[in-house]
């Protein structure tokens, strides 16, 4: 065995023994284990607090694998900055084009990132605070449905007969009857031009019904297409 190579064995050895200074077996065991804990309680809140109907099984799958591969990575890194460097760029030949339904997905991942650098970096009371304090948070945020549009608050859809002046002033009267304000949202006109497509954001006044409101209004000669959507969340008009 010539110098070259006995050098490069004698390197490759002292490599593994800082690295093992660094995480012991014991350390490595354990580390992935509690970043497997983590990403199961994050897809756990993410399962309980879900809304809508771009719910994924994938997406909780992908929570727990994140986690635990981060913390991987990031014992992998220890201190050295070139192990560092040469990870980004492996990591950058992977190209991930899954389109993000919804924006609160994205926080998830970052949530189970942060959680896989805490275990893979040792720190565990971080790691545990965090995850318990961003599960009250989410849970919070879900029971008080923090965000949304006041329940009176509806989107009103119709379709009438272009020209006719006395339909707009029939309908103009029943939303005066029944809602506090109303927004134009937008005006389509139909391909043959013979009907417009109204959207219209709409806050009932107290005690007054939105079935009353769609009953009314639905008896008006000339409407048609009458829907009321709850503006609970997103709206797409």
């Amino acid at each position: 065995m010539d110098n070259n190579s006995l050098t490069t064995n004698q390197n490759s050895i002292f490599d593994t023994i800082k690295f093992a200074e660094i995480y012991n077996p014991s350390e490595i065991i354990f580390n992935l284990i509690i970043a497997f804990f983590l990403g199961f309680i994050i897809s756990l809140v993410y399962k309980k607090t879900h809304k809508g109907l771009s719910y994924s099984q994938s997406f909780m799958i992908t929570n727990v694998f994140v986690s635990v591969i981060v913390c991987m990575v990031i014992m992998i890194i220890g201190n050295n900055l070139a192990r560092a460097f040469a990870l980004v760029g492996a990591l950058s030949i992977i190209r991930f084009r899954t389109v993000v339904k919804d924006t609160k997905d994205t926080a998830y991942i970052f949530w189970s990132l942060a959680s896989g650098m805490a275990a893979g970096t040792g720190s565990y009371f971080l790691a545990i605070a965090g995850n318990i304090i961003l599960s009250l948070i989410a849970y919070t945020l879900y029971k008080t449905n923090y965000g949304s549009i006041i329940k009176s608050e509806f989107i009103l859809q119709f379709r009438i007969k272009s020209g006719d002046n006395e339909i707009s002033k029939n309908y103009n009267k029943i939303l005066s009857k029944f809602t506090k304000t109303q927004t134009l949202l937008s005006s389509e006109s139909s391909e043959d031009n013979s009907s417009i497509k109204i959207s219209l954001d709409i806050v009932m006044k107290e005690d007054l019904d939105q079935n009353s409101l769609l009953k009314e209004i639905s008896s008006l000669d000339g409407l048609s297409e009458v829907i009321i959507i709850a503006a609970k969340t997103d709206i797409d008009y």
